[in-house]
């Protein structure tokens, strides 16, 4: 039996990180032909033949989440009808994630609901970078590697030259996130305590922990507005924190999170490209790197049916 074809496919999301992984890979992207109708409706058709190949998407379901996602399904299903053996999403960045569950009667569980719709549009595995909760592979069943930026931030931080540094979960929540980007940096863990009157409005209110005289690095998985974390940082400042950075995975960095960025105490933030950050909005404080060798290296791992347990050391 002959070798499965590998290919690689790119929404119209974050083709520049697919340009990325293609490169590491040593293979072009295929050809797609994606369009919009007058009235929104989304077309997309595959080029040349994916008969029995094994497939891989990109598609990142930030900024224009609903027609992103929509097109993601289009694409499977146009491959899944190509006859593709197989055909694996690779989401880095999962929307709805923070709809996992019900915290209020007659809520929907919007994350579920995604996953339910990826599986029946054919998708065979599902690939995606730092879910905001864990549990949302068990909503799925087919196979989720949910890979991690940790290494990558544990690099970048342990070139900078920081002073006594302390990693901050900027809530309850992250926990176990910032615990173990502390113990990668061997540093001290300190939690921030916050409450939400209201979705996207949070009150920061105590810090547990020592800041006073370190550096401090704020970890978390997403930046929408910015107003938690920038609440998180003024309030770290005012307890005696040295340099304030913050490293989150998805810089999603609506409205003028960028500016009040600028005008924040934290003096940079590391993001990653998961979702593309237009260029206005990268400001001197903002630093992206790059995960495009990680999920190039996910997905030969995958291809070839290796461990992807080392991607996470």
């Amino acid at each position: 039996m002959g070798q499965r074809c590998l290919a690689l496919y790119s929404g119209t999301s974050n083709r520049e990180l697919a340009e990325e992984v293609a490169k590491y890979l040593g293979i072009e992207l295929g050809e797609i032909e994606i369009r919009r109708f007058s009235d929104g409706e989304i077309y997309a058709r595959i080029a040349k033949s994916v008969r029995g190949a094994e497939v891989y998407v990109i598609q990142s379901l930030g900024s224009k989440v609903n027609e992103y996602f929509m097109e993601l399904l289009i694409i499977i299903d146009a491959l899944k009808r190509a006859s593709a053996d197989e055909v694996t999403a690779v989401i880095p960045y999962y929307a709805y994630a923070r709809q996992d569950r019900k915290t209020k009667s007659r809520e929907p569980i919007s994350a579920k609901l995604i996953a339910n719709l990826l599986t029946v549009a054919g998708a065979s595995r599902v690939v995606t970078m730092d879910l905001h909760a864990g549990q949302i592979q068990g909503f799925f069943d087919i196979p989720v590697d949910n890979l991690s930026a940790l290494p990558l931030f544990t690099r970048y931080f342990q070139d900078k030259n920081l002073k006594n540094p302390v990693v901050v979960s900027p809530d309850i929540g992250g926990v176990t996130r910032a615990r173990a980007l502390a113990d990668r940096l061997h540093t001290p863990l300190a939690i921030i305590y916050k409450r939400r009157p209201a979705p996207e409005v949070a009150e920061v209110e105590e810090i547990i922990g020592e800041v006073e005289g370190r550096d401090v690095i704020i970890c978390d998985d997403i930046v929408t507005t910015g107003n938690t974390l920038f609440s998180a940082a003024k309030l770290l400042k005012l307890k005696g924190a040295r340099d304030i950075y913050a490293a989150v995975t998805h810089g999603i960095l609506t409205n003028d999170a960028h500016k009040k960025l600028q005008e924040s105490e934290i003096k940079e933030l590391v993001v990653t490209n998961t979702i593309p950050i237009p260029l206005e909005k990268r400001v001197p404080k903002l630093t992206i790197i790059s995960i495009g060798n990680l999920l190039g290296e996910a997905i030969k791992r995958i291809s070839n049916k290796d461990s992807l347990s080392s991607l996470f050391d």
